[in-house]
């Protein structure tokens, strides 16, 4: 597919400067650009790229200063927001590609499953009893949905997905490669001789709409009731959240997070890669979490930042950090005042 400048600043409301006929076909990085590509400056840091690049058109801010001329071969389309506009750019792009349609063989589809309009089933799927599928789902293969399950318009759910019985998906969500959703909680009670006992699992788990999930993500099922991630959520690779957990709304969190059972992450949130956040905790509204934080205590006031492990408020672990670093100089300096004072 080709599109030319021109094309392009119609579906952002842009201003081109240059050939409004030249024509792309491919997306490439400022720094990777070749002739027929398109790319985008956002970041000032890559500024310089802009100069020498050999994309023939690239995005840019409408506020954008240029300190020197770029190459002729080169198009620009100032815009509001360059970020923004490439993503929609993106999708307007994966739209265009089509998507797969159909039921491939084989594939197990239960007499009872309910599928609606421009569905796709991917080879090796398999969907059981009294699921309800809505419309222009995409099933990828070898993807398995439990007994009793729902899942919304438009959501995708990629190779190797597993939907436990009775799970709830909203419309619009994306599940990547190896996601399981409904497993059992990790609930386990010891006798008096220390051997454990499981305690079943039979709760579900509710995903709302909008909610993306990254590869081999697990959210296990509630003991009782649900595990609920809610609307516009978005969940990284290698993400455990435990039984009965709550995510709110639009909350972000980074890779290999671990969220251990009951607790209830606020609305807004955001947790960097490698936090731990201790079972039957709270999290208020609108947290950020820096990377490999450990919570161990409820976080009751909204928009708090914190950092470390115990976590705490992020300006007095920095603080806190500086000391750290100077603690061997600190020692030598008692060591040598104990000496003179002897």
């Amino acid at each position: 597919m080709e599109f030319s400048a021109e094309q392009i600043a119609g579906i952002l409301n842009g201003e081109v400067i240059g050939n409004s006929q030249v024509k792309v076909n491919k997306l490439s990085k400022i720094e990777e650009g070749e002739p027929q590509s398109i790319s985008f400056l956002a970041n000032m840091a890559y500024e310089h790229y802009l100069y020498t690049t050999d994309a023939s058109i690239v995005i840019i801010n409408r506020d954008l200063k240029l300190q020197k001329s770029v190459k002729d071969t080169c198009t620009l389309i100032k815009v509001d927001n360059a970020y923004e506009c490439f993503a929609k750019l993106l999708e307007t792009y994966q739209q265009m590609k089509g998507s797969k349609t159909g039921i491939e063989q084989p594939s197990f589809i239960s007499e009872s499953a309910k599928l609606g309009e421009n569905c796709y089933v991917g080879a090796f799927a398999y969907i059981g009893e009294n699921v309800t599928i809505g419309n222009n789902v995409k099933i990828y293969p070898n993807t398995y949905v439990g007994d009793n399950t729902t899942i919304g318009d438009n959501t995708i759910l990629f190779s190797g997905v597993k939907l436990m019985d009775e799970t709830v998906v909203g419309k619009n969500c994306i599940f990547h490669a190896g996601v399981v959703i409904g497993s059992d909680g990790f609930g386990f009670t010891p006798d008096e001789s220390n051997v454990y006992s499981k305690v079943p699992q039979i709760g579900n788990v509710v995903v709302e709409d909008d909610v993306e999930i990254g590869g081999n993500t697990v959210i296990d099922r509630a003991t009782m009731g649900s595990t609920v991630i809610k609307k516009g959520v978005k969940l990284d690779n290698l993400v455990h959240i435990a039984h009965n957990v709550v995510i709110g709304e639009n909350s972000a969190i980074a890779g290999q997070v671990g969220i251990a059972g009951s607790a209830k992450i606020g609305k807004n949130c955001m947790m960097g890669g490698q936090v731990g956040v201790a079972g039957h905790l709270t999290v208020a509204d609108g947290t950020k979490i820096a990377a490999q934080s450990g919570i161990g205590a409820n976080i009751k006031v909204e928009g708090t930042v914190v950092q470390g492990s115990p976590a705490f408020y992020i300006g007095d672990y920095k603080r806190a950090y500086v000391g750290f670093k100077k603690l061997p100089e600190i020692l030598d300096r008692l060591d040598k005042l104990e000496k003179n004072n002897q």
